[in-house]
């Protein structure tokens, strides 16, 4: 049964909004005092946040599927609904937010960083809020908007400051609980680790961060073995310690030839030829051990390696390794500037920006926009009413006057929005604005219902 999981399929859903109520205020002496319907509440978002006490994935490993609740409906005596509740997920310090084509979102560093991932929908307005001098009592409301739905990748890439590689065995693990409180599995037998694990070092007054990487071999980099699917959790290291057994009772291993292999698959993997590396001669406890770390320190000294022969069975040496490894740690905090806080970005709309586009598709015309997209959605098709309010809506936009001048004729196919989240009806240019200067039954439109054109345009504000 998996127990660490670091890379998840997340398919997150926000609340809907609550749909806005038609009501008509009822007072002795007064059986039509007005409308009162209230608005719809707001759907509740799906937010990201780092979690200090959360170190894998597993928990949406198992529950990928995650929907924040909905708003309510809007009630009469202009009582609005209530709002959807936000459900916030706990992720690792760490986390990457990937669409599903591996492009980066956002990268989650820092305890207490929030990320809204899916926002939930707006709640529709009730028939209060629609009226107005001209429209006094609207027989209609407007349904409330659907929450986004993402469909993400999250990967973990540890937080570490120093990365242990090596072989299998060759006692990344049994170093990391020497010389902090981690406490990996360790066996007397060739294994290799089947999850990173994360210690804290305390060199004199420097603290930081150790990463026991799960062995990696010839080929990892291409998809051998296991180490392949840990290599990201290296990403984020100031240093890289090579962490070698000298005390293999393997005739084809040398440490030199080991260290040469673990280097290729590190190039392979990109992004780590700048940082710096310690190589760790381990196991000189055992005399084999202890023969051979001194026969090739000469050797990697000249390549320019800082050496450091340790036991982590004895504790030889572990002093020296920690404060090198603190030293370089030091240098990278004081080198790396100060991560400034998030800055609200002001885009002003551009003062030529109709707000939609107009585009000719297979002889139809495909009307896209913030505004006339969303009116769309919030629009009750059933509501002859709630019809002309959109027609008015987007009449005052400059919809209507840009279809004429692009050579729109009566019938022509126009489709606002794409996919099942549009709408395509045909083009009927007599319906222009100013239904509330038509009196007929609430919940209707007199233009719609008996074809009937207005005399003049209403001025009423978009609502």
């Amino acid at each position: 049964m998996a127990t660490f999981v670091d890379q998840v399929l997340l398919y997150a859903s926000a609340g809907d909004g609550g749909r806005g109520c038609v009501s008509i205020r009822r007072e002795k002496f007064k059986p039509l005092a007005g409308p009162d319907g209230g608005n719809g509440g707001r759907g509740g978002d799906i937010i990201l946040e780092v979690d200090g006490n959360t170190t894998t994935l597993l928990e949406y490993h198992h529950s990928p599927h995650r929907k924040a609740t909905g708003g309510r409906q809007g009630y009469g005596a202009n009582k609005d609904g209530y709002a959807g509740e936000d459900l916030v997920l706990k992720v690792p310090d760490g986390t990457v937010v990937e669409d599903l084509q591996g492009n980066q979102i956002i990268d989650l560093l820092g305890v207490g960083v929030r990320y809204v991932l899916a926002r939930g929908g707006r709640g529709g307005l009730g028939n209060a809020a629609l009226s107005s001098s001209k429209r006094r009592a609207p027989g209609f409301a407007l349904l409330g908007e659907p929450g986004e739905l993402k469909h993400v990748r999250l990967v973990l890439k540890s937080v570490a400051d120093v990365a242990l590689v090596g072989f299998p065995s060759a006692g990344k693990s049994s170093l990391i609980a020497s010389i902090s409180q981690a406490r990996p599995k360790i066996a007397d037998y060739p294994f290799t680790t089947l999850v990173p694990n994360l210690g804290v070092v305390q060199a004199g007054e420097m603290r930081f961060t150790v990463a026991d990487v799960p062995g990696l071999i010839p080929g990892a980099s291409e998809g051998k073995g296991l180490g392949h699917e840990f290599l990201r959790h290296i990403e984020r290291c100031a240093a890289i310690v090579h962490v070698i057994d000298c005390g293999s009772l393997e005739s084809d291993r040398d440490p030199l030839r080991d260290l040469d292999a673990i280097e290729i698959e590190l190039a392979a993997h990109g992004g780590l030829a700048d940082r710096p590396r310690i190589v760790a001669l381990n196991k000189i406890d055992l005399p084999d051990g202890r023969a051979m770390a001194e026969m090739v320190t000469a050797s990697l000294q000249e390549r320019g390696y800082d050496v450091y022969p340790v036991s982590a069975a004895t504790h030889e040496g572990l002093r020296e390794l920690t404060y090198a490894m603190g030293r370089i740690v030091q240098q990278v905090r004081e080198a790396t500037p100060i991560r400034e806080s998030a800055r609200i970005i002001i885009k002003p709309i551009p003062v030529n920006d109709a707000g939609f586009t107009i585009t000719k598709q297979d002889g139809a015309f495909l009307i896209r926009g913030d505004k006339p997209e969303r009116w769309v959605r919030q629009t009750e098709f059933s509501n002859t009413e709630a019809v002309g309010y959109l027609a008015d809506r987007l009449a005052r936009l400059g919809v209507e006057k840009a279809l004429v001048a692009l050579g729109a004729k009566r019938g022509d196919e126009v489709r606002i929005g794409e996919g099942t989240a549009g709408v395509i009806f045909d083009w009927e240019p007599s319906i222009e604005a100013g239904a509330e200067l038509l009196h007929g039954p609430r919940g209707g439109d007199l233009r719609l219902e008996r074809g009937i054109e207005p005399d003049e345009e209403s001025e009423e504000d978009d609502a």
